[in-house]
């Protein structure tokens, strides 16, 4: 009855967050910078998993992350493209944007009694990042950062993490990092044969 209360107290304050963010169109099926809405429980062994490769709670870093799952080569490589297509300040703000997005969600997660797991689920490396790219890829094939947030964390959390870094830094900014999200797990999906997942319209 607790947790029933408590998810249905989330998804209300996100539902009431997300109607006050500027253009924002409130839809019942699809997130704010697009793809579909997650409303179910969230993937908290995977998601602490993630946090791990990262570094920890505390000293979470999006490029050790990848450093983790792809090696420093590849995610070399990935950066250099990423700068190519987006610019470098772009590209940064990525990083730094998704190191905070990470940060604010488990502190969000925390103070809603949404605890991850001691033991994260046994994935690493290459694993661990097929993991993340299956859980953001909708079902007509399409990966979201959306719904990869929505699966770590909780719809709702997603939201109020999206208020934060609009109130933060700009909508433009929490754009920006969806947007670079969706390209960098499109391009990761590639380069682990992955030729099926497709390329979001946010890109």
């Amino acid at each position: 009855m607790l947790k029933t209360k408590l998810t249905l107290s989330l998804f209300a304050a996100g539902a009431m967050l997300m109607v006050s963010l500027p253009g924002w169109a409130e839809s019942p099926t699809q997130n704010m910078f697009g793809g579909p809405i997650y409303d179910g429980a969230p993937a908290l062994a995977v998601t602490a998993a993630l946090v791990k490769a990262g570094g920890g709670a505390k000293h979470f870093s999006t490029a050790r992350a990848l450093t983790s799952m792809l090696g420093a080569k590849t995610v070399n490589a990935e950066v250099a493209k990423l700068t190519r297509q987006y610019g470098k300040k772009r590209v940064q703000e990525w990083l730094t944007g998704h190191d905070y997005v990470i940060k604010d969600a488990l502190m969000h997660a925390t103070a809603a009694g949404v605890k991850l797991p001691e033991a994260p689920a046994d994935l690493h490396g290459k694993k661990l990042a097929e993991t993340l790219v299956s859980a953001g890829t909708a079902d007509d094939g399409t990966f979201w950062s959306g719904l990869l947030y929505d699966k770590a964390v909780t719809h709702a959390i997603h939201n109020q993490v999206m208020m934060d870094v609009n109130a933060k830094y700009g909508v433009a900014y929490d754009q920006n990092v969806h947007r670079l999200t969706n390209q960098a797990f499109y391009d990761v999906a590639h380069a682990l044969g992955h030729d099926d997942v497709h390329l979001a319209a946010l890109h």
